[in-house]
């Protein structure tokens, strides 16, 4: 099947042919005939597989031919990230380009007053993140009573990033007759019961099994004795493989942060993006990536989510995801639009679990590699806890410490003092009188500290003072 066989209008195919795409892909081939039939959809794919033209194809189509009012988009797209609206901005402009058809951008970490003067004129679709969006909607910028087609995109990331109240609360402001697009690339319960609140009667498609990652990416598992060496075999993996460029997923803002300056200290170009960035910080990391200015690229699953990158040929997950699902959508960052990827994971015996939900999502077990001809001990003992994780040790285990520490600093001091009253009694030569004398002053004032104070050490003054006594009043004062 072709593009020409979907049911696009011809202007939305002229672009289509311009940007240089002839065939769909599955979910392309299956989703855009039931937009366009105006029913509402619940798509599952996996990332990578062009679930953005799937929607973006047929909502210029329907919305050609006609102009919206000011204030009044006809349109909304909702993004959990901004590089995945931003992306999906810089999609539409491809394949709207022979429409007259306006969008605008709204995300978080910009100007509210420039995207405020972007809205007073006639816009037609909306790309937005929640969080911006939902500002915009109560300065009363926006009126969303004209949205007639509505999708919600990455469905899955929403949920894990706590954005459904939000969405919730945008979709309780627009029309309840529309048009509802969700997709996702795994499919859990809870979105589903979301799709029972937000689409009516969809048609549901899925294009490959829930959760399976991209079949063009060779995935491998590196196994490190702790935490400390994962580093080592990821500079070694750096410099041995053929990697073109890559993407290096951590779990922590400040774990990105710790190994970027690592790797910059071992001379690899690389830049850095997580969520506490200022959006021009990420969208110039972003852009020197793109660039190939640098050839890696550490980052967070929010920061990486939505980041397409053409021909990525590796994805290194230096952590173990938290959530299973997140290892889906980090190696589909590479092995895109038919072009084969590879993946490493690098795992330490406390990762075991990590590993065991990894493996039962996606059906399969991962390939077990070494590096520099050694594979990791299994066994080897658990690295160190790093600061934050001793500070939030259980308590009852500080206090043992603390006597423990007590113990051994009372012993210490006890030796000290036995080693002193020796030193003081030996002889010494003629010629060391001032040193001997030093010694026995120094013993003499460690054996002072040591009696309790008020304790019989000292007289107090008010009973040095010397009394006088007057015979004729019998008064006695002090003098």
């Amino acid at each position: 099947m072709i593009f020409e066989d979907l049911g696009l209008g011809p202007d939305v195919l002229k672009a289509v042919t311009d940007a240089g795409y002839r065939v769909p892909t599955a979910i392309q081939e299956k989703a855009i005939p039931v937009a366009l039939q105006g029913r509402d959809l619940l798509g599952c794919a996996q990332t990578g597989t062009g679930k953005t033209a799937a929607f973006v194809l047929p909502m210029i189509d329907i919305l050609s031919g006609s102009r919206a009012k000011a204030r009044m988009p006809r349109a909304l797209i909702l993004s959990p990230t901004r590089e995945l609206a931003q992306q999906t901005f810089e999609n539409f402009e491809i394949y709207a380009k022979n429409a007259e058809l306006d969008a605008a951008l709204l995300i978080g970490g910009t100007s509210m007053r420039d995207q405020e003067k972007v809205l007073e004129s006639d816009i037609d679709v909306l790309i937005a993140t929640p969080g911006r969006l939902l500002d915009l909607i109560e300065r009363g910028q926006i009126l969303m009573r004209g949205v007639k087609f509505l999708v919600i995109d990455e469905a899955d990331r929403m949920l894990d990033m706590g954005f459904i109240p939000d969405v919730e609360r945008i979709v309780g402001f627009l029309p309840p007759l529309r048009q509802t697009l969700m997709f996702s690339a795994t499919m859990p319960k809870e979105i589903r019961k979301l799709a029972d609140k937000f689409l009516h009667n969809p048609k549901e498609i899925t294009v490959a099994p829930p959760a399976s990652p991209a079949e063009m990416v060779e995935q491998s598992l590196v196994r490190v004795a702790n935490a400390r060496d994962k580093g080592k075999a990821l500079r070694k993996l750096l410099e041995g493989e053929a990697v073109g460029n890559a993407m290096i997923f951590c779990n922590r803002k400040r774990d990105v942060d710790s190994l970027t300056r690592s790797l910059r200290r071992f001379g690899f170009d690389v830049v850095r993006m997580q969520g506490d960035m200022d959006q021009r910080s990420r969208e110039a990391a972003l852009s020197a990536f793109k660039s190939g200015e640098a050839k890696f690229l550490v980052c967070t699953d929010v920061a990486g989510r939505g980041i397409d990158i053409f021909g990525l040929s590796h994805v290194f997950c230096y952590d173990v995801p938290v959530n299973a699902e997140d290892y889906v959508h980090r190696i589909g960052r590479t092995g895109r639009a038919g072009h084969r990827g590879r993946a490493y994971v690098f795992a330490t015996p406390e990762d075991s679990k990590g590993l065991a939900a990894i493996t039962r999502l996606i059906r399969r077990d991962i390939e077990e590699v070494t590096v520099d001809g050694k594979a990791a001990e299994h066994t080897a003992a658990p690295a160190e806890a790093e600061p934050d994780e001793a500070d939030e040790a259980p308590k009852t285990e500080n206090k043992g410490r603390r006597k423990k520490s007590a113990a051994k600093k009372d012993g210490k001091a006890k030796k000290a003092d036995k080693a002193a009253d020796k030193e003081a009694a030996q002889p010494r030569d003629d010629d060391e009188p001032a040193k001997a004398e030093s010694r026995r002053r120094r013993k003499k004032e460690r054996d002072d500290e040591k009696v309790p104070f008020g304790k019989g050490d000292h007289v107090p003054a008010f009973l040095m003072r010397s009394i006088v006594i007057d015979d004729d009043s019998k008064d006695a004062r002090s003098a």
